[in-house]
């Protein structure tokens, strides 16, 4: 189950886990969007189903979860990547509205999803493994607005708390420290921000450049694989060296 699928690093992980051999359920509220993808990935041979929804509905989250059940019969691995965050204004001319928004897209999206994988996963008895997206912006105050590095420190603090509870279970989660990558949302930013350049979001860097979409997809695709088996509770950097120096 893939979160966030229909575009940038959501998107690119559909591609990524369907040619690893997953059979994948994507998520997202642009159905259009989810349509097309899914016929590429059909095209490719894989197998796939679209759940149009929304993270912040708990309904909609668990209709995508019982797809998955109902279409390949066990959920086996999740992709926790739908978030909102943008530059902007300093925290106390930060609209509550703003506040609200991203609050409820990265943190009530993760504990949505979490409760509803976990649930299912547990039933199996089969154990899992999920993956959530969080930032840089989860380590430290990167330049986004206040409410965005809240929420990503939020999921870190989700992830080490289920990856705690459900360990014994044969659960794995575990979250992504994401750099600056090429998605919709950091190009919208490049091109509303008044003076914002791509190096002024790389400069910290060790590699100064913005991460491709499927750079990040593939991190979470091997942490969801057998071969992280002995990986969980970890906050995983996939940002070019940004949070080493």
């Amino acid at each position: 189950m893939i979160t966030g699928a229909s575009s940038g690093i959501g998107a690119a992980a559909a591609h990524c886990f369907a040619e690893e051999g997953a059979s994948v359920v994507l998520m997202a509220r642009r159905e259009d969007r989810l349509r097309a993808l899914a016929g590429e990935i059909e095209e490719s041979g894989g197998q796939v189903a679209v759940v149009t929804g929304d993270v912040t509905n708990q309904g909609d989250v668990d209709r995508a979860v019982d797809v998955a059940v109902a279409k390949f019969g066990t959920l086996d691995a999740a992709f926790n990547n739908a978030g909102q965050g943008t530059l902007g204004a300093p925290l106390h001319e930060t609209e509550q509205a703003v506040f609200d928004q991203i609050m409820d897209v990265n943190v009530r999206g993760v504990w949505n999803c979490l409760r509803a994988q976990i649930r299912t996963m547990l039933t199996q008895g089969t154990g899992g493994a999920i993956v959530n997206t969080s930032s840089t912006a989860g380590l430290f105050a990167t330049g986004a607005v206040a409410p965005y590095v809240a929420a990503k420190h939020a999921v870190l603090g989700l992830t080490k708390t289920a990856a705690a509870e459900y360990g014994d279970h044969g659960i794995r989660v575990n979250a992504l420290v994401v750099g600056a990558t090429r998605t919709d949302m950091v190009t919208s930013a490049l091109a509303e921000v008044d003076g914002l350049q791509e190096a002024d979001l790389v400069a910290r860097a060790i590699q100064r450049r913005l991460a491709d979409p499927v750079e990040v997809a593939r991190a979470a695709a091997w942490l969801c694989s057998d071969q992280a088996s002995f990986i969980t509770g970890g906050v995983v950097p996939v940002d070019g060296g940004w949070s080493a120096v």
